[in-house]
């Protein structure tokens, strides 16, 4: 059976669509759910590819991030430029986002671009805590980026600057 929308009505999807990812955005749990219960789709992706799931737990809302997950929000999809949510939470340092995707399946040793994985991510900004995080995880310090450095190498560097940055 096809169904037929007219004009107003696909607008109206359009515009319903967008509030749903600024509520997830803004971390705005409650009407976000309630939108995702009436049956909006919970892996809805913005014109970037980032999905409502991606753009909670990026912006650190980890209510939104929790709810989303549970709603079934898939942890490795991926936005268009390849980019994973666990790999933007780790650049963010969000340590108790890390936890809830790992425990949602999410992959620590996804590949987010250029060989970068998780891990590096957290080292090269220095966030040691999701490094920790994402070694206990079972991350790989094997990984080798485009360039041919190591997630080891990258990993001891951010422990060696945090030496001297860190009392």
């Amino acid at each position: 059976m096809t169904v037929a929308l007219t004009e107003a009505e696909e607008h109206r999807y359009v515009e319903l669509q967008q509030i749903a990812l600024d509520h997830a955005r803004l971390g705005e749990t409650e009407p976000l759910a309630a939108m995702i219960h009436a049956g909006l789709p919970v892996n809805l992706t913005d014109g970037k590819g980032n999905s409502l799931l991606m753009l909670a737990s990026y912006h650190g809302h980890r209510e939104s991030t929790r709810m989303l997950l549970e709603a079934g929000a898939d942890p490795e999809r991926r936005n268009d430029r390849g980019q994973t949510p666990l790999g933007g939470v780790a650049f963010k340092g969000e340590t108790e986002i890390v936890g809830l995707l790992l425990h949602h399946g999410a992959d620590p040793d996804a590949d987010n671009g250029g060989g970068m994985t998780p891990i590096m991510f957290a080292s090269l900004f220095g966030r040691i805590k999701v490094v920790e995080q994402l070694q206990a995880a079972g991350a790989s310090l094997k990984r080798r980026n485009r360039l041919g450095i190591s997630a080891h190498l990258m990993v001891r560097l951010a422990r060696f600057i945090r030496k001297f940055i860190s009392p």
